[in-house]
């Protein structure tokens, strides 16, 4: 039996794939101009789905202007973060202009206000769950600016994608070291932000659950909320260790790991407890070497910066972009000892 022969596809067959007429599409590829950029993507889309055989223009690099919004940027992880975008843009395109709002508080208000007046292509924020920002971002994206949410999520909203780690996953990473290095059971205490924030909520819950499937003998004994704050974090610590003379563990959460040391270094407790925490920062690898931490969760801030990056260039039609929706992160988690902490921090 003879085999089918495919004809090759012709400039009538862009047209109608594209849904334009076949002038449209001789000036899309022959760049005569005069055509607006949804349709040109739209035919330039058909040419290479069709496998149009002839040289295609290259694709046309809008300008972007992202608005990365953060709330204390002060926080080493925020500040962090904020080196990691400049990097990555300064190394990407110039038709990339990043703008960095960063604001005095991560109240919703606060962070809801700087949302809406964006006047930018895309926004990237790191926000807590809350109706004002949940608001917000669907409102943008109503106006077809794609708002991309990092290190916490705010799942259920029209945001175009999430980038960073599984906080759920982390936390059980956590129990599992808690209950394995624990020389004897006993409970334990959680620091976090406060709970409103999609991370902490997460990194907790795991935790919570590991204990509960696997390590029953550890019970969480309180949950801080001391605001990323180091001096209320301290003050509350020194409380619940008070309270609760016995604290074998103590898992942080949050940001303010400094405020734990300090309250450790009190001496209140029998035996210094064990410290979990999040983030390698110069702070943590201090702890780390003099013993005063265990482990610290690091949540890879680069490819976290990297992977909003790429999700916003893929959307804008960047060529060859090593991401596609529905923009799911991979972005992993990294644990730090003493034993190996990178050199330089």
């Amino acid at each position: 039996m003879q085999e089918k022969v495919t004809r090759r596809p012709t400039m009538a067959d862009v047209a109608a794939a594209a849904g334009v007429g076949s002038a449209t599409v001789d000036r899309v590829l022959n760049e005569r101009g005069n055509v607006g950029e949804d349709v040109r993507r739209r035919v330039l889309d058909a040419a290479r789905e069709l496998g149009l055989r002839r040289k295609l223009p290259p694709a046309y690099k809008p300008i972007i202007r992202i608005n990365l919004i953060l709330p204390r940027p002060n926080l080493p992880l925020l500040e962090h973060m904020a080196q990691e975008f400049r990097k990555i843009v300064r190394a990407t395109d110039r038709s990339i202009h990043l703008q960095i709002s960063t604001l005095p508080d991560e109240k919703p208000a606060t962070v809801a206000k700087a949302i809406l007046g964006s006047s930018t292509n895309a926004v990237i924020v790191y926000a807590q769950d809350d109706p004002l920002i949940r608001d917000a971002v669907d409102r943008l994206a109503a106006q077809k600016i794609p708002v991309v949410t990092m290190i916490s999520d705010l799942p259920g909203t029209r945001r175009l994608a999430y980038a960073g780690t599984d906080h759920r996953a982390a936390g059980r990473a956590a129990g599992l070291f808690v209950s394995r290095m624990l020389p004897r059971p006993g409970p334990v205490v959680i620091v976090c932000n406060h709970l409103g924030f999609q991370s902490h909520a997460d990194r907790v819950e795991g935790f919570r659950e590991y204990l509960s499937e696997k390590a029953r003998g550890l019970t969480i004994a309180r949950i801080v909320e001391g605001l990323d704050d180091r001096n209320r974090t301290q003050a509350r610590l020194l409380a619940a260790f008070r309270d609760i003379p016995d604290t074998a563990a103590v898992y942080n959460v949050g940001a303010a790991n400094l405020g734990v040391r300090a309250a450790i270094e009190a001496n209140l407790l029998s035996q210094p407890p064990l410290f979990i925490g999040h983030e390698l920062t110069v702070h943590t690898a201090k702890m780390l070497r003099d013993g005063v931490m265990t482990l610290t969760i690091d949540q890879s801030p680069r490819l976290q910066a990297q992977f909003a990056i790429d999700v916003l260039l893929d959307h804008f039609g960047y060529e060859d972009i090593p991401v596609a929706p529905p923009y799911v992160s991979t972005v992993p988690i990294v644990l730090y000892s003493a034993e190996n902490i990178p050199a330089g921090n």
